[in-house]
């Protein structure tokens, strides 16, 4: 990939490991050697850490800006960070190594493209090692860092860094993630951060920040079959423009073209583009991620939340199963009563069956990940299988074939609490069900 593609390309990407591997000095580490921390942000830290008896920043305090993560020295939230060098643009999410915050590392990992995943050298891969390798997996993040932090306490001792490497590419590789670099650093010393370090001559791979500059990110967008969720209605009724509609929203994935034929969904009318105007000006084209507003040939019923497809587009069903992420204190029970938001549209649904949830940390079997049954549903930071029942049709594309439009949430319908993420697998046909009136009343 030239520099000049790199030069406008974005890189998100997320931290995660156990707690105390390093997580948040390594992105301090990072900001500071590649020159993204403002004088003023760096004074701060170094008069925090002088109150402490600290002779050198604590570089970790860069992001964790929680009272509470600053007290007891430990990464309670997501924290994001915004920074670039001249050949990338990064965004950094910073995500809980505690097991009790699962579901922040959830978060980050979702809109992620890589995932580094950092071990102590000292105690190698450990239980939250796996479950955050695991969690990367069924989020289908493409990319994953080993970085085995703290080599300096082992001596930079090749042997170490070899058979955690070993270790961890071998478990990642059972999870089915394709692409495992692994890269022996120091965060606190900066070795092999951003600079090569001279006391691993041994290691002749990239440094981190020489990976992530140079890391393949996104896709060919001409590849991916076109998503555009419709999020407003444009009627401007003017003398200049009195038949104007189009619908305003963000292209989830691919690309839409002046005169392609596409398909309106749930409702299933096929239609052609008839214009696209970006930023005030007509366009030819428009490629996701972009934020357009797309006319059609025909008058069509098209309102907030249908789904404009091109190419092969997915079978609206009111049966999903998915893999879900529960993240609310409130567990998630066979029966339960809840909204489902996808892309821009938010319909009712009820919780037909809770079939399983996954054991993350079990060695893995011929099968994949271990399933136990979840006879009381899904509490916080459990990842599990669900049936859902929705009350009108949704356009869901399978997780895997595509992030934005396979992903979806679950609401609590009486105060508007996230309860669960949820990644779609193969939409099933429709089929009739029976339940009690209660049940038919809600969906």
């Amino acid at each position: 990939m030239s520099t000049a593609t790199n030069a406008t390309s974005l890189l998100r990407f997320a931290t995660a490991g156990s707690v105390d591997d390093g997580k948040s000095t390594l992105v301090g580490r990072l900001l500071h050697d590649s020159k993204s921390v403002l004088a003023d942000q760096l004074e701060a830290v170094e008069h925090a850490s002088r109150s402490r008896g600290q002779e050198a920043p604590d570089l970790a305090l860069l992001t964790d800006g929680l009272r509470a993560e600053r007290e007891q020295g430990i990464t309670i939230d997501v924290a994001y960070r915004y920074f670039a060098t001249p050949r990338r643009r990064f965004i950094l999410a910073d995500t809980p190594g505690h097991v009790q915050y699962t579901r922040n590392m959830v978060t980050g990992a979702s809109t992620a493209e890589l995932a580094v995943v950092l071990v102590d050298a000292r105690n190698g891969v450990v239980e939250q090692t796996r479950r955050h390798a695991a969690v990367a997996a069924l989020l289908r993040v493409p990319h994953v860092v080993l970085a085995v932090n703290k080599m300096d306490l082992v001596d930079y001792a090749e042997p170490v860094f070899a058979a955690i490497a070993a270790e961890f590419t071998a478990y990642a590789a059972s999870l089915g993630v394709k692409d495992v670099l692994a890269v022996p650093i120091s965060a606190l010393a900066g070795d092999n951060v951003v600079e090569p370090s001279a006391h691993m001559d041994w290691y002749g791979g990239p440094t981190l920040l020489e990976h992530l500059e140079t890391v393949p990110v996104g896709s060919d967008p001409g590849a991916e079959p076109a998503r555009f969720p419709v999020q407003y209605v444009i009627r401007p009724q003017t003398e200049e423009h009195p038949d104007y509609r189009g619908y305003a929203g963000q292209l989830a994935s691919g690309v839409l073209r002046v005169g392609d034929t596409v398909t309106v969904l749930p409702s299933g009318h096929t239609t052609t583009v008839a214009g696209i105007d970006a930023l005030g000006r007509q366009a030819d084209a428009a490629w996701a991620p972009q934020s357009v507003t797309v006319r059609l040939a025909d008058d069509l019923d098209v309102s907030r939340g249908d789904l404009i497809a091109a190419g092969p587009v997915p079978v609206p069903t009111k049966d999903i199963e998915a893999t879900v992420s529960h993240l609310s204190e409130r567990p998630l029970r066979a029966g339960d009563k809840v909204l489902l938001k996808h892309t821009t549209r938010t319909v009712r649904a009820l919780v037909k069956d809770v079939a399983y949830r996954i054991d993350i940390t079990a060695p893995i079997g011929e099968g994949g990940l271990e399933q136990r049954p979840a006879p009381d549903g899904l509490n916080v930071n459990d990842i599990g299988r669900v049936v859902l029942r929705t009350a009108e049709p949704l356009a869901l594309d399978g997780y895997s074939d595509n992030r934005r439009t396979g992903s979806f949430l679950l609401i609590d319908p009486a105060d508007g609490t996230t309860l669960t993420a949820g990644m779609a697998g193969e939409a099933f046909a429709t089929v009739p069900t029976t339940g009690t009136p209660d049940e038919e009343d809600w969906v």
